[in-house]
């Protein structure tokens, strides 16, 4: 039976599990605590949270779940990443942050219940923010509507401009053409 401090963090795992849209899973062997806080404080920037939890309180917060588990993600010392929003920017937060500090392994990721190895995390960290690929499909919609504005302003404004023309001609002086 689990201690009242151990059923708690538990508790607020299972909370944190439930409340991610993706984890990422690292191994923080040979990193300072204020290298871990600065991590954090990225990772809390782009709209995550980073915790380390005893493998054995994960793997009870995750319950069924975690049998799907691969032995490296319950194994050694774990630093979990939750990622409630941004994901990709917190997954390439975190792969910044290991090019600086080459101790630091990333042993992969949980995103809609698809256990990811390190290569596809990667990949995944690489994706356009959700605000980037908003801005994109907008610009895409967007363009076909300006292109039509244009062409429908050219329609009704190109004889209003001949007529302006002819106006400005016959008020200089000069013969009106015949239309």
């Amino acid at each position: 039976m689990p201690t009242a401090q151990k059923a708690e963090v538990i508790e607020k795992t299972k909370e944190r599990l439930d409340k991610a849209v993706g984890v990422v899973f690292t191994e923080y062997r040979g990193i300072n605590v204020s290298q871990m806080q600065n991590l954090r404080s990225q990772i809390k920037e782009k709209g995550g949270e980073m915790q380390v939890v005893k493998n054995t309180l994960l793997v009870r917060a995750a319950g069924d779940a975690s049998e799907n588990f691969p032995e490296e993600f319950k194994s050694g010392p774990t630093a979990v990443a939750f990622l409630y929003e941004n994901e990709s920017d917190c997954a390439k937060a975190l792969f910044d942050f290991r090019k600086a500090n080459k101790s630091f392994v990333i042993k992969g990721g949980l995103f809609d219940g698809q256990i990811l190895d390190e290569k596809e995390v990667e990949a995944f960290s690489k994706l356009p923010s959700k605000d980037v690929l908003i801005a994109q499909v907008i610009g895409t919609i967007a363009a076909p509507l300006t292109a039509l504005a244009g062409t429908i302003e050219a329609i009704y404004a190109d004889p209003i401009r001949t007529v302006g023309a002819v106006a400005d001609k016959a008020s200089d002086g000069g013969e009106a053409a015949s239309a």
